[in-house]
């Protein structure tokens, strides 16, 4: 995994990369998203980017399978996943899809979620709601960017949602249920038409 980060943050330098270097996440996020990820087989992430994450996520576990979300494909992104082997590559699914699109009929339930795309109030609720039935008992979900004063967004939304959780780095781990609550759908939420 750092392998990849340092192979990666030298192929970002080399190729004036500026968009990775300035958005992917920091090694110190990285490790609290490990640590949450440990046990975890089914992962999903909100915001590919150019797959640092998602990659090093997939890296981790050769049982994990990362499923990521973005409708922002970017070109470079194809180049970083060039630095990993087929084995790797294989497990992250990149889905060219907005992060409010919710889970396919045949997803399983996610045990992690990363919420790391859109950092607006609004555009950080819709993504949880759209994500929370999919969620499997005792999931986790990190809100990225919780402490940056550049996205307040974020923390509003999480203030907006009620959500109890902790902060570690510059996250918002909240933990679901470990059982469902009264009357608690099993089926995905989906956001209106024409939400983001």
């Amino acid at each position: 995994m750092a392998w990849f980060w340092l192979q990666a943050r030298a192929r970002a330098q080399r190729r004036d990369d500026q968009f990775s270097l300035a958005s992917a996440a920091r090694p110190s996020d990285l490790r609290t998203l490990l640590d949450l990820a440990e046990t975890r087989s089914a992962v999903v992430e909100l915001g590919t980017g150019t797959a640092w994450t998602a990659i090093i996520l997939a890296l981790a576990d050769p049982e994990r399978v990362v499923i990521s979300y973005d409708p922002s494909v970017r070109r470079e992104r194809e180049g970083y996943l060039n630095l990993v082997p087929e084995r790797v590559r294989s497990r992250v699914k990149l889905r060219d899809q907005p992060d409010v699109t919710g889970p396919q009929q045949d997803d399983p339930p996610v045990e992690m979620l990363f919420i790391g795309s859109a950092h607006e109030r609004e555009a950080v609720v819709a993504a949880f709601l759209a994500w929370r039935d999919a969620l499997a008992p005792g999931a986790v979900v990190a809100f990225h960017d919780y402490d940056n004063p550049s996205w307040p967004g974020v923390r509003e939304a999480v203030d907006e949602l009620g959500l109890q959780g902790r902060r570690s780095g510059g996250m918002f781990i909240w933990t679901a249920p470990t059982s469902p609550g009264p009357g608690a759908s099993t089926a995905p939420a989906r956001a209106p038409d024409g939400e983001a």
